[in-house]
């Protein structure tokens, strides 16, 4: 019985000191076969469809008149990394649906075509919540284009969702490009977009 009790013990004294970095439960993402039915379904469901009109709408809000841009959302845009942030407040969206557009968004990328080589789930805490992060990293299938140089398409891409005590806080997607002499230049962050939400 002792054996058990400092089992427990010992599990909660490192979720406590956990971090990002050294997360209390690191593990491969795995969804089942109902996650997986349900969320067949919803890609063909009018909730699918709204986001992505509204992903698509705030893009266009943000290239011609970034002032009228939701505050649900942000964009990245730096030399080497575009993308952008969901925000989501505990009243808006359960977590299965944030699920499933972190899942869309990354079968969306596949298509592209990318190969995934990372799917993630790390646990820990931050300020006094448990934060779950969920993540996937993909990378370019890697083809010569002229001058010998590797298309880097859009860079490598990492899709992650972060839940606060099991509640959304925010889904980010981020391209990251080379700037190297190895590397064509990366592709247009529009087309992306539009890759994602065709």
């Amino acid at each position: 019985m002792t054996d058990f009790f400092d089992y427990f013990k010992g599990w909660f004294r490192k979720a406590e000191t956990s971090t990002p970095s050294n997360p209390a439960l690191h593990e491969v993402i795995e969804r089942d076969a109902s996650y997986k039915a349900e969320f067949e379904a919803w890609k063909e469901s009018l909730a699918c469809r709204r986001i992505m009109d509204w992903l698509w709408h705030q893009y266009a809000m943000w290239v011609s008149l970034p002032n009228e841009v939701e505050k649900s959302i942000d964009f990245l845009d730096t030399p080497s990394s575009k993308g952008f942030a969901i925000h989501y407040s505990e009243e808006q969206v359960p977590a299965r649906e944030c699920r499933f557009l972190l899942d869309f968004l990354r079968e969306k990328v596949l298509e592209l075509p990318y190969r995934q080589t990372l799917a993630d789930r790390r646990i820990y805490m931050a300020q006094k919540e448990v934060e779950t992060l969920e993540r996937y990293y993909l990378k370019p299938r890697q083809i010569r284009s002229g001058e010998n140089r590797i298309n880097q398409r859009f860079g490598n891409i990492t899709i992650e969702l972060v839940l606060r005590n099991d509640k959304p806080h925010q889904l980010r997607f981020r391209a990251t490009s080379y700037n190297d002499r190895l590397y064509a230049e990366a592709d247009a962050f529009k087309e992306l977009f539009q890759g994602l939400c065709s």
